[in-house]
């Protein structure tokens, strides 16, 4: 009866622990992937401050929406990364600031922030989606501010 009551304890104390183990699991698993898409968000930025086309278009989906003053419409990576060279060349950076982040419902994450070039203001935006396991740029928008 006694090696029952402890046979009965061990089983509790076990499943209690495979309990705890799957939530810590999950807990790290997610907060991973939330440092990971601000770690993504972080080297965009930079790219963008630093008007560096080659590392931004690492980032650039196969294809991807892109808008400038000087292009619309939706470019293969290598076009994209070209026009977004040239968006720097002709504006090039005095300040890159991102006011907003968030995420929608069905995981896609954006960034809304303000580029500055001499006395030109553009109101930028990029998304992000997920594609074979990798988050990659969909979308980037560089609009003229009107004053």
């Amino acid at each position: 009866m006694v090696l029952l009551r402890i046979e009965n304890t061990f089983k509790m104390i076990n499943k209690s622990k495979f309990i705890y183990c799957i939530f810590l699991t999950l807990a790290l698993f997610f907060a991973n992937n939330q440092t990971f898409a601000q770690d993504l968000t972080t080297k965009i930025a930079s790219a963008i401050r630093s008007a560096n086309a080659k590392e931004l278009g690492i980032h650039f989906n196969q294809t991807l929406d892109l808008s400038t003053p000087d292009a619309e419409g939706t470019y293969s990576k290598a076009q994209a990364e070209m026009i977004t060279r040239n968006f720097f060349t002709k504006y090039p950076p005095t300040s890159y600031k991102e006011n907003h982040q968030g995420q929608s419902k069905d995981g896609s994450q954006y960034a809304i922030g303000v580029y500055k070039s001499g006395i030109r203001t553009f109101r930028t935006y990029y998304l992000i989606k997920t594609v074979g396991g990798k988050p990659l740029i969909h979308q980037l928008k560089f609009e003229t501010e009107e004053k």
